[in-house]
């Protein structure tokens, strides 16, 4: 049932499909340069932002109606980490790869087995120390040091400041380094 506002549904009544198709005109069509330069940030490789592209499309499509309309690059790039949040969990042997770093492939591969599992445990002691981060820290370092994006980029997807960021960062890394450098995975000198 239509208010008197005309042809604009009240909160609780679904979308037409015409609503629907301008709302996403209208506030996503415009971020579509932007989602995709992020999207590059963020994966290996152009295949890769393309479908995460895609993804981030067809989420956004399908919560439209949930959207108030406001901060519409914040709200996209939020779909977006999350999608690349979930794709990373189903590939998680790659969690702390490097997008930038594909030539250092080839010399895993003629790597001794000592150090393969070396590798790997440092990984695992990684990943560990980052869940225990608090959610705030733990999304930073994420979006920066696992999915590339810049500290303007990660700023805008997380809504705070870039000196929000840069901080966030600066004491999850922290955390991290100290709890691996307490377990003895690494050596060195203590955080100050």
């Amino acid at each position: 049932m239509s208010g008197a506002r005309g042809s604009e549904p009240s909160p609780h009544e679904p979308l037409t499909s015409g609503q629907r198709q301008e709302a996403f005109r209208r506030h996503v069509t415009p971020e579509l340069g932007i989602l995709l330069h992020v999207a590059r940030t963020m994966t290996k490789g152009e295949h890769d932002a393309e479908d995460l592209v895609q993804e981030t499309l067809l989420r956004a499509y399908r919560s439209i109606e949930s959207f108030d309309g406001r901060h519409p690059r914040a709200w996209l790039f939020t779909i977006m980490r999350n999608a690349q949040i979930n794709r990373t969990r189903r590939r998680r042997p790659e969690l702390l790869d490097d997008p930038r770093d594909a030539e250092n492939a080839s010399a895993d591969n003629a790597a001794l087995p000592e150090d393969l599992v070396e590798g790997r445990l440092f990984r695992a002691a990684v990943v560990a120390a980052l869940s225990t981060l608090p959610r705030r820290m733990r999304e930073v370092a994420e979006l920066v040091d696992m999915d590339g994006l810049t500290y303007p980029e990660a700023a805008t997807a997380l809504g705070v400041p870039v000196g929000t960021v840069m901080s966030r960062l600066h004491r999850a890394r922290r955390r991290i380094r100290d709890q691996l450098l307490a377990e003895g995975i690494v050596q060195g000198r203590a955080s100050r």
